[in-house]
């Protein structure tokens, strides 16, 4: 389950929960592409990911280059650890542009 809201300044943000594998990347597909109609920013808190694999990985990735060729702005903010591990192991820390911050 993921929870979305919107702030009072327009923004997004969308918490992720559970894993984010292949065995979700339909539905997390969905659930990206959607959160980011009508915004100008989203932020997407990963501080409830449990896992994270490489289609996770591709998912952020092709929300975040989705987001940039409509020019919004998309951020990803609280790191769980398992983000964290996913990202230094495959080095991912400045493909996205954002602070690693730990949740």
């Amino acid at each position: 389950m993921n929870a979305e809201k919107t702030r009072k300044d327009g923004a997004r943000a969308l918490r992720m929960e559970g894993e984010m594998t292949i065995y979700r990347a339909a539905e997390l597909r969905e659930t990206l592409l959607a959160s980011l109609d009508g915004v100008a920013r989203l932020d997407i808190d990963l501080s409830s990911v449990t896992e994270l694999d490489t289609a996770g990985v591709q998912l952020l990735i092709a929300a975040k280059k989705t987001a940039q060729a409509r020019q919004q702005e998309l951020h990803l903010v609280a790191h769980s650890a398992a983000v964290l591990e996913a990202f230094e192991t495959l080095d991912l820390a400045a493909c996205f542009g954002d602070p690693l911050v730990v949740s």
